[in-house]
């Protein structure tokens, strides 16, 4: 296991008993099997991109800020070797922190890459309208959000607020590597 998993594992562990929910509550607030929650703070298993998401929002945070408090920097030069690289084990999705979400900025910028086919859906937004701008570098996307859908391209850009349902789908032949950066407000 990565350190970013295990300061992931702590920090959602954390999470959780700074509201003093037992493991059930989080299971019942989430959807998440309490056996599966249990493995995933002892560091057993490394969650996957859906249930990170329903974590997150159970916990009011988005993604970036559940990433950036586990791997949090406030430097102003992160280098690449510097920069917390997670991997879903479900999908493949590579997520690399370029700038964590941490006190005093409101953006973090996270680097995606999704392999050739797979998708990442989220059943909800884990915080409502949150504000994120999309470039895709290579590959093509297949961006939904609630009952939209935009099909972008290498070098297409795409702004939005995080306000329904939404998922990620690398339609191309090769991965779709994309920059998102999220502001909160």
């Amino acid at each position: 296991m990565s350190n970013l998993e295990q300061d992931l594992a702590r920090r959602l562990t954390d999470l959780r008993r700074v509201r003093n929910w037992p493991l059930e509550e989080l299971a019942e607030k989430t959807g998440i099997s309490r056996a599966t929650l249990s493995r995933i703070e002892r560091g057993d298993t490394s969650p996957t991109a859906n249930v990170l998401g329903k974590l997150a929002g159970a916990f009011g945070l988005s993604m970036a800020e559940l990433f950036g408090a586990a791997s949090a920097t406030a430097e102003r030069h992160i280098p690449r070797n510097s920069q917390p690289v997670w991997k879903d084990p479900e999908t493949g999705f590579v997520r690399r922190t370029l700038t964590p979400s941490v006190s005093g900025y409101h953006g973090a910028m996270i680097e995606g890459t999704l392999p050739s086919g797979a998708i990442i859906s989220y059943a909800a937004p884990p915080v409502p309208d949150l504000e994120h701008h999309l470039v895709l570098l290579e590959g093509a996307l297949r961006f939904t959000l609630g009952c939209d859908a935009y099909d972008l391209g290498s070098g297409d850009a795409l702004r939005f607020r995080l306000n329904a349902p939404n998922s990620y789908q690398a339609t191309g032949d090769v991965p779709a590597r994309y920059i998102l950066t999220v502001f909160t407000p």
